[in-house]
């Protein structure tokens, strides 16, 4: 027994026209996906924040130098790191803009991410290096100018603040800026710690206090590092997005959707924090149109579930395809 299968695919690339193949059950729509005004403006934010941080790293190293603070060098190391990673969220953007080809089918967006995990990454490494020279410090302590510190740590904390504003005015939903922006978080709490232990070194001569605000800061960056390696990680290894419940989809479509019958083999998945795709099987009632269910669960999924990217594909029974994978078809 033959089946007739139909499929729909509804890709949000950047072109302004829609266009119909012509076949029966095929249906291409090509909508502009709303975001290229945010990459231009994310890309110009990067570019800002690394100029900001960039320019003062070169200030902090010179004055933790001077000062002989960990706590404004690790916050020097840590301004370094943040402005390779701008640098390095700017280019994926600027690349992320490219046009899809035969070889890469949904483009380059998915660069944002490898940035983001990269970024996470240099982040783990960073906290590293601050608990294992704090160690140092500890048992080797040296002399540290209270002063100079202070005043290095006060103009840090400016800049800081200066470049997270700058990309929190951006799209939060883009977790490249988002791993940026953590690095920022990072270096402006290692600013407040380098603030602190200047005030307590210049009011009663403790220097300890400087490896041990140096390790508190350590620990702040590895818990921000995780949430942007665990998120980037979950994106590159397809998994479902957050929020999303295949089992809810199913249940939604059956329930809502008066001309289906049966949904499965139902994949979720993303190309970037933002970008969400979906394919799913659909088994129609009796004396359905094809195209009506195509319409008519594309239609639900967009209100329901905010999906506006999907391939379906319909057909007479379920399972009828792949009858030995029983776990896909829940």
């Amino acid at each position: 027994m033959s089946n007739s299968k139909h499929h729909d695919h509804d890709h949000s690339h950047d072109h302004d026209h829609d266009h119909d193949h012509g076949g029966p059950g095929h249906a291409h729509h090509h909508h502009g996906p709303g975001g290229h005004a945010h990459g231009v403006t994310d890309e110009r934010r990067l570019m800002r924040a690394f100029i900001i941080i960039a320019v003062f790293m070169v200030v902090e190293i010179a004055g933790g130098v001077w000062s002989g603070s960990l706590a404004l060098l690790a916050d020097a190391g840590h301004m370094a790191s943040d402005a390779a990673a701008l640098a390095f969220s700017w280019l994926a953007v600027r690349i992320g803009k490219r046009a899809a080809t035969e070889q890469l089918s949904y483009g380059f967006r998915r660069v944002e991410i490898l940035a983001a995990f990269v970024n996470g990454l240099a982040l783990f490494a960073i906290a590293v290096w601050i608990v294992i020279e704090a160690a140092r410090r500890w048992f080797e302590p040296g002399p540290i100018l209270g002063g100079p510190m202070l005043a290095v740590a006060v103009a840090g904390l400016g800049a800081n603040i200066a470049a997270f504003f700058v990309l929190f005015r951006g799209s939060q939903d883009n977790l490249n800026l988002r791993s940026a922006m953590l690095h920022i978080v990072g270096d402006l709490l290692g600013s407040v710690a380098a603030i602190v232990a200047a005030l307590v070194i210049l009011w009663t001569g403790w220097t300890p206090i400087d490896p041990i605000l140096s390790v508190l800061v350590a620990v702040i960056i590895l818990k921000s590092a995780w949430g942007v390696v665990r998120s980037a990680g979950h994106i590159l290894l397809e998994g479902t997005p957050p929020g999303v419940s295949i089992p809810e989809i199913k249940d939604d479509l059956e329930r809502h959707v008066a001309v289906v019958h049966d949904v499965h083999h139902i994949h979720v998945w993303s190309i970037t924090a933002d970008a969400h795709l979906l394919t799913l099987h659909v088994v129609p009632r009796e004396g359905a149109a094809p195209q009506a269910v195509i319409g008519a669960v594309r239609a639900r999924l967009a209100e329901r579930f905010g999906i506006d990217h999907a391939t379906i594909q319909v057909e007479e029974s379920s399972c009828a395809d792949l009858p030995g994978d029983r776990a896909a078809c829940c």
